[in-house]
């Protein structure tokens, strides 16, 4: 076969290279990178680190809004697929790359096979609820991580080429989480590259955080709060800062106020393992991120209205907080957990990339 992958965010890179390394032992696989992420903690480094082939093609688009940005997509993407002519275009998640994808794809009469469908928050005011709802639609293959997923595709008249392969990510925190049991606790403290200040976290206690989504920092309000509520919190807070609100944390942080928090430049992805299955307790507005603490077994406090993935809800193991200072210290202080739900095998058992590549063939 020949695959035409199309990648843009960090989440999909490490999908990708999770599949690719099944893919690519016996078939063609042109990866495409848009450019959606393009600073380099976001991109570069994350293919070096992963051992991801370099892409074919790189379109470069960077930060717009969303339809400006959809559309240089597709523009690029067309001409990508009308020049390669694949056999099927493999689409990860719910980003404005997956939907541009999928646009192209589907106006080409190429089949679309979508990792991680059928996943749905029930918000649909949330961009990557409405992208993942018109890739679905779209798909001829639908990937899904979990039962639910199924059932949600069947609620919507999906039930053919519908199958339950387990979650992808799984796979890849399964190979690299044992990768970073090679190396010393040492070394991922050494790499640290402080964003704001230059102390270091010396308490074997600490939380980790990440704040990223728009509804959560288009507001300086609203930011300031979360800022104000992990700064309160029991132990230290290693915040990995993303591109977009670099800017945003310098302006409230000048006064030094927060000193209980210590910004960060974006973890690379061995990094964020290392760092998230030692500590205490994440809090965090990435779905990725709550779902991979599920794994770990390290609970989670979630700043969203609702999560796509309820499985990881289950005896609090993650819970739910609003952007508010005070809902953010009492959910990490006072949830009581009922640790038996993390034996639970919701998302499959790590063979998901070997599961995909059968059934496509």
């Amino acid at each position: 076969m020949k695959i035409a992958t199309i990648v843009g965010a960090r989440p999909q890179f490490i999908k990708a290279a999770s599949l690719s390394r099944t893919l690519r032992q016996k078939h063609d696989e042109i990866l495409v990178h848009t450019g959606q992420h393009y600073d380099d903690n976001m991109s570069d480094v994350f293919f070096a680190e992963l051992d991801i082939p370099k892409p074919e093609y790189n379109l470069n688009i960077g930060s717009k809004s969303h339809a400006r940005q959809t559309a240089a997509m597709m523009i690029g993407i067309e001409d990508i697929l009308l020049t390669e002519n694949p056999d099927a275009v493999i689409l990860y998640g719910d980003t404005n790359s997956t939907l541009a994808g999928a646009v192209v794809a589907g106006k080409l009469i190429i089949p679309i096979a979508h990792i991680e469908a059928g996943v749905r928050c029930f918000v649909r005011d949330m961009p990557e609820e409405q992208n993942r709802i018109l890739t679905d639609h779209l798909a001829k293959w639908n990937f899904v991580p979990s039962d639910s997923a199924v059932e949600n595709l069947r609620t919507e008249g999906i039930t053919e080429n519908v199958y339950n392969v387990g979650d992808i990510m799984y796979d890849g925190l399964l190979y690299y989480s044992k990768k970073t049991e090679e190396c010393s606790s040492e070394y991922f403290y050494s790499r640290l590259n402080y964003l704001i200040r230059s102390t270091t976290i010396t308490s074997e206690k600490y939380y980790l955080a990440t704040i990223h989504r728009p509804e959560n920092t288009d507001n300086i309000g609203t930011l300031t709060s979360i800022i104000k509520g992990l700064n309160n919190l029991e132990y230290p807070v290693l915040f990995p800062v993303h591109p977009r609100i670099k800017k945003a944390i310098k302006e409230i942080t000048t006064d030094g106020l927060f000193d209980n928090i210590h910004f960060v430049d974006p973890l690379g992805y061995m990094d964020m393992i290392f760092f998230s299955k030692n500590a205490v307790k994440i809090i965090t507005d990435s779905g990725g991120l709550h779902k991979e603490a599920f794994w770990l077994k390290v609970p989670s406090v979630v700043i969203l209205r609702n999560t796509a993935w309820e499985e990881t809800l289950k005896g609090n193991c993650n819970v739910l907080a609003s952007p508010d200072e005070k809902d953010i210290v009492n959910k990490v202080n006072n949830t009581i957990i009922d640790y038996s739900f993390y034996d639970n095998k919701y998302y499959g058992d790590g063979n998901t990339g070997r599961k995909i590549v059968e059934l496509l063939v």
